[in-house]
């Protein structure tokens, strides 16, 4: 392959760009990215970069490492197009680029709620979204709304909480995290939010967002102003006074731009384990790639699979697949949470250390039979490291 290009300068993207050079190729590669950064680390986001912690240049991969790279960098654009049988990427501002391979890693895009875009409402998923967000939570004390207490919105309600806002948190499951964690540990998450004093309102939706009156300046550059938000009206009925929204509703693959190219595309782009999709001399990475019918919104995922998708880019073929097992963490409210695994909803957990009560604690989710399918702890990091090996050899066994 003469060329290569890596739509998405993303973290996944940036992975599949090393891992292409250090197997061995030396063509042309083309960066295509929509932001006008370099590829950052999105974790922190909600954590340490929204409480001022972190600054965006530590977010930023090392400049040294892109030189190295010697890749084309084509920043703050976006692919808006692509051929396969002419080997041609379209780009929005028209110019259109000859490819011998391309890897996908577009990612994801939030999901937003219906209605007119108010001033104050913010969702999470890049470095500008997380700066205008800190920008606003710097102002003084401000009353914020996060919908979602998914890990995202755990984690902002937590920060919120942290720089001494007054936070409520609507879901609309019976529990936080409920279908990723079960009932039990579901409460557990409950529990952390309420013991910090945030407001947690669940078993509700959100039925609109309305304005108070006031208008600010546009966050997104288009200049003039628009409606700020002052109210949240839940599916209840009941009413939330906010200064400051924050979705966190789950997000969506960037999929869109890929309607018509041949490329399959079913809640992201279908590929199998090894990235390869069924185009050839294309492969899918990160967040938007549906591999073996799932996708994995994950960050190991994201730095370790694109090592396999470039390996069979180049071969031609799948020689490779990726089999690491399910790996998440997230910090809320000073607990570390890390789950390996996947839990099936009939499985059933089980403490092997620890409670939840003293907020430390490890546990093993098991099938009827006893077989291991995830373990979760809580500020046991040693103790879920050797669970999380033990697991993937029993899973390993398996096979």
């Amino acid at each position: 392959m003469n060329t290569i290009t890596v739509i998405g300068a993303s973290l996944a993207g940036l992975h599949a760009a090393l891992a292409l050079r250090s197997e061995g190729y030396d063509g042309r590669l083309v960066m295509i990215g929509e932001e006008h950064h370099r590829p950052y680390d999105r974790p922190p986001l909600s954590k340490e970069f929204l409480t001022g912690a972190l600054t965006a240049e530590r977010l930023l991969a090392d400049a040294e490492e892109i030189a190295e790279l010697d890749a084309d960098w084509l920043l703050g654009t976006r692919a808006e197009g692509l051929d396969p049988p002419s080997r041609t990427v379209t780009l929005t501002d028209g110019r259109r680029l000859s490819t011998d391979g391309v890897v996908l890693a577009t990612g994801a895009v939030p999901r937003t709620l219906p209605g007119e875009p108010l001033a104050g409402v913010h969702t999470l998923r890049t470095l500008d979204d997380a700066a205008a967000l800190r920008e606003e939570l710097s102002r003084g004390q401000v009353r914020v709304v996060v919908i979602g207490a998914g890990f995202i919105g755990a984690e902002v309600a937590s920060s919120c909480a942290t720089l001494g806002h007054s936070v409520t948190v609507v879901e609309a499951a019976a529990q936080p995290l409920l279908p990723q964690l079960g009932a039990r540990m579901a409460a557990f998450c409950a529990d952390l939010h309420t013991d910090h004093g945030v407001t947690l309102l669940t078993g509700t939706g959100v039925r609109a967002l309305h304005p108070d009156g006031r208008r600010s300046a546009r966050g997104d550059g288009a200049g003039g102003e628009q409606q700020r938000v002052g109210w949240v009206e839940l599916a209840d009925g009941r009413s939330l006074p906010a200064d400051v929204v924050v979705v966190g509703i789950g997000v969506r693959p960037a999929t869109d731009w890929l309607e018509g190219s041949g490329i399959p595309l079913d809640d992201g782009v279908v590929c199998d384990a090894g990235g390869v999709t069924p185009v050839p001399g294309v492969v899918a990475v990160g967040d938007v790639a549906r591999a073996a019918g799932h996708r994995a919104e994950h960050w190991t995922s994201a730095m370790e699979a694109p090592t396999v998708a470039a390996r069979n880019l180049l071969a031609g073929t799948t020689v490779e697949t990726y089999t690491a097992l399910p790996y998440f963490w997230s910090d809320q409210y000073g607990i570390r949470l890390q789950l390996a695994g996947s839990r099936a909803g009939a499985d059933t957990v089980r403490l092997v250390e620890g409670s939840p009560e003293d907020r430390s604690f490890l546990a093993v989710y098991e099938r009827d039979d006893g077989t291991p399918t995830a373990v979760l702890a809580a500020n046991r990091p040693r103790p879920f490291m050797r669970a999380r090996r033990e697991l993937a050899r029993a899973g390993m066994a398996a096979v």
